[in-house]
């Protein structure tokens, strides 16, 4: 079953991108993320101090057991499971205009702002 998102992580953190659900990254990656809101991907996303604990603490609640990514600033794109999960994808996919790059969930995955990350709503733009 999927995991509702956290009001706060929703409107917060999905008002710049998918909501990523929290499984997708182990709680020490989530902790890196969040102490570096100032500087998150070449943005400032920094909250107020009662966001942050509540956010954190969603996160941290509901994280993942996969391997982290390496660097302070973990990508999901990074970890071993994106990367097989998403090994017959060319290149030039994550290049074209309409996706832009492999972050961009929803551009392939129509149900992604749900959680839904199944393979059977995959649609890839062309």
């Amino acid at each position: 079953p999927r995991l509702p998102p956290n009001p706060a992580y929703k409107a917060e953190c999905g008002s710049c991108h998918v909501a990523f659900p929290p499984k997708l990254l182990p709680s020490a990656s989530w902790q890196q993320l969040m102490a570096r809101l100032d500087r998150h991907f070449g943005s400032d996303a920094s909250l107020d101090a009662k966001a942050h604990e509540e956010i954190s603490r969603y996160l941290a609640a509901n994280a993942g057991r996969r391997d982290p990514p390496s660097g302070a600033e973990p990508r999901i794109t990074e970890t071993r499971w994106f990367v097989h999960e998403h090994d017959e994808v060319p290149g030039t996919i994550w290049k074209s205009p309409k996706v832009k790059s492999p972050s961009n969930c929803a551009a392939c995955h129509s149900n992604a702002e749900q959680g839904d990350f199944s393979e059977h709503s995959v649609h890839i733009p062309k």
